[in-house]
Protein backbone atom coordinates (compact mmCIF):
# COMPACT_ATOMS: atom_id res chain seq x y z
CA UNK A 1 0.00 0.00 0.00
CA UNK A 2 1.38 3.41 -0.96
CA UNK A 3 1.74 5.58 1.78
CA UNK A 4 -0.21 8.72 2.34
CA UNK A 5 0.90 12.20 2.57
CA UNK A 6 -0.72 14.86 3.89
CA UNK A 7 0.19 18.76 3.60
CA UNK A 8 -0.71 20.98 6.01
CA UNK A 9 -2.08 24.51 4.88
CA UNK A 10 1.76 26.57 5.36
CA UNK A 11 3.35 23.67 2.80
CA UNK A 12 0.98 24.80 0.19
CA UNK A 13 3.00 27.97 -0.42
CA UNK A 14 6.19 26.52 -0.95
CA UNK A 15 5.43 23.40 -2.87
CA UNK A 16 2.79 25.05 -5.08
CA UNK A 17 3.25 28.54 -4.45
CA UNK A 18 -0.52 29.10 -2.81
CA UNK A 19 -0.78 31.43 -0.10
CA UNK A 20 -3.66 30.58 2.78
CA UNK A 21 -6.36 33.28 0.80
CA UNK A 22 -6.02 31.75 -2.42
CA UNK A 23 -6.01 28.35 -1.51
CA UNK A 24 -9.42 29.32 -0.11
CA UNK A 25 -11.00 31.03 -2.61
CA UNK A 26 -9.70 28.22 -5.30
CA UNK A 27 -11.38 26.04 -2.96
CA UNK A 28 -14.84 28.85 -2.85
CA UNK A 29 -14.72 28.61 -6.83
CA UNK A 30 -14.52 24.62 -6.85
CA UNK A 31 -11.20 24.87 -8.41
CA UNK A 32 -9.24 23.24 -5.40
CA UNK A 33 -9.74 20.08 -3.40
CA UNK A 34 -11.48 20.95 -0.14
CA UNK A 35 -9.05 19.62 3.33
CA UNK A 36 -9.53 16.74 5.10
CA UNK A 37 -10.30 16.97 8.75
CA UNK A 38 -7.10 15.67 10.88
CA UNK A 39 -7.97 15.94 14.21
CA UNK A 40 -10.65 18.91 16.15
CA UNK A 41 -8.01 21.88 14.94
CA UNK A 42 -5.96 20.87 11.76
CA UNK A 43 -6.47 20.06 8.51
CA UNK A 44 -4.53 18.74 5.61
CA UNK A 45 -4.80 18.46 1.57
CA UNK A 46 -3.62 14.70 0.02
CA UNK A 47 -0.37 15.39 -1.82
CA UNK A 48 -1.84 13.15 -5.07
CA UNK A 49 -4.90 15.17 -5.49
CA UNK A 50 -2.76 18.64 -5.47
CA UNK A 51 0.27 17.22 -7.72
CA UNK A 52 -3.02 16.48 -9.94
CA UNK A 53 -4.54 19.56 -9.80
CA UNK A 54 -1.14 21.44 -10.73
CA UNK A 55 -0.94 18.82 -13.80
CA UNK A 56 -4.02 19.72 -14.89
CA UNK A 57 -2.81 23.88 -15.00
CA UNK A 58 0.72 22.98 -16.36
CA UNK A 59 -1.40 21.18 -19.00
CA UNK A 60 -3.92 24.00 -19.27
CA UNK A 61 -7.22 22.65 -18.55
CA UNK A 62 -9.64 24.89 -18.34
CA UNK A 63 -11.21 25.52 -14.99
CA UNK A 64 -14.48 23.52 -16.43
CA UNK A 65 -12.02 20.60 -16.64
CA UNK A 66 -10.26 22.00 -13.65
CA UNK A 67 -13.93 21.80 -11.73
CA UNK A 68 -14.70 18.01 -12.86
CA UNK A 69 -11.30 16.83 -11.92
CA UNK A 70 -11.90 18.15 -8.40
CA UNK A 71 -15.27 16.70 -7.89
CA UNK A 72 -14.16 12.77 -9.57
CA UNK A 73 -11.13 13.53 -6.68
CA UNK A 74 -13.43 14.26 -3.98
CA UNK A 75 -15.64 11.57 -4.69
CA UNK A 76 -12.53 9.06 -4.96
CA UNK A 77 -11.87 9.55 -1.44
CA UNK A 78 -15.77 8.45 -0.33
CA UNK A 79 -15.33 5.82 -2.68
CA UNK A 80 -11.95 4.57 -0.94
CA UNK A 81 -13.27 4.98 2.19
CA UNK A 82 -16.30 2.41 1.39
CA UNK A 83 -13.45 0.15 0.20
CA UNK A 84 -11.88 0.17 3.56
CA UNK A 85 -14.94 -1.10 5.63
Amino acid sequence: MTPIKMLRLPQLKPQYGLARSTTYKLIAAGLWVRPIRLTARAIGFLAAECDALMAARVAGRSDAEIRALVIKLEAARKNADGAAA
